[in-house]
């Protein structure tokens, strides 16, 4: 949504800015809205809605990835525990996709390949934003989880932890990022407790003529009637994983415990030496015995 009227100087009236963000986000919005309406491309979709009625459901948007999902969805098999874990694929092309898919079958994953995707390669940000909001449409909202979250597929668990367990005492959880007065839970770490959204227009993509990047547009329906110091939130933290070199030029981030790859390195050269860092992470958990213990929250 454009920032109200009267948060708009007069330098951005005499450039006719009001108008412009109001024709971009009607835009915007009929994208969506045609989105939204359109079949899955593969994966049963009934079946699944009907699996995870009155569960707690984590859903990840794969793009292009079958390692990482297959790594994500190992380490939340081992640190996360009982909640449905539901593969939704974004990626552009068969090849991948059926890599992905057969990776989701291996690990005995409910798949779904989501509509071919309009942003995808113009705009990565609403590309994802495009999806969450056709699963909340298409999945979520006509089956009622208990709660529901969002990951990113770079986004792994490093040891127990239950990201549904504040949900007992607050409406969301998830990763908080800040824009100046506003604030909102990134699109890849989120999570709710659906009998308090259940009601509400959730929008899960940007609102970028306010700053906020993918999931800020849920500023207007959720976010701003929400008392966020009263809210226990993860703030994510930035670090270095490639040996010898600076955070600035190559990093991750760290939600709690859960490790975000966060793309490519900044520097080209560096996205080979990082997906070996994030390897030498991960690989480790992955062949040692499951934990069987309870998860407990960071």
């Amino acid at each position: 949504m454009p920032r109200p009227l009267r948060e708009y100087p007069l330098a951005e009236w005499l450039r006719l800015r009001p108008l412009i963000h109001r024709l971009k986000q009607a835009r915007y919005d009929a994208v969506d809205a045609r989105y939204r309406r359109l079949p899955a491309r593969a994966g049963d979709l009934a079946a699944i809605g009907a699996s995870l009625r009155g569960r707690r459901a984590m859903i990840t948007v794969a793009f292009a990835d079958p390692d990482a999902i297959e790594w994500q969805s190992r380490l939340v098999r081992r640190f996360v525990g009982e909640a449905l874990y539901i593969v939704a694929d974004n990626s552009p092309n068969d090849p991948d996709a059926a890599a992905i898919e057969a990776v989701a079958r291996r690990d005995s994953r409910p798949y779904i390949r989501l509509p071919y995707n309009p942003w995808t390669g113009h705009a990565p940000s609403r590309s994802h934003g495009l999806a969450l909001n056709w699963l909340w449409s298409n999945l979520i909202r006509p089956n009622g989880p208990e709660a529901f979250g969002f990951l990113d597929d770079d986004l792994f668990p490093t040891e127990p932890d239950d990201p549904f367990a504040r949900l007992a005492s607050q409406p969301v959880f998830g990763g908080l990022r800040t824009i100046g007065k506003r604030w909102f839970l990134w699109a890849g770490f989120c999570f709710f407790r659906f009998s308090a959204v259940r009601g509400l227009p959730l929008d899960f993509g940007q609102d970028w003529f306010t700053g906020l990047d993918t999931g800020g547009a849920n500023w207007w329906p959720l976010y701003r009637t929400l008392d966020r110091e009263a809210l226990d939130l993860r703030p994510a933290i930035r670090a270095p994983i490639v040996p010898g070199i600076s955070a600035d030029e190559c990093c991750v981030f760290w939600c709690g415990s859960w490790l975000h790859e966060y793309g490519t390195a900044r520097r080209a050269d560096l996205a080979e030496q990082k997906r070996e860092a994030v390897a030498r992470v991960l690989l480790p958990l992955l062949e040692e015995p499951a934990d069987r213990s309870p998860p407990a929250p960071a």
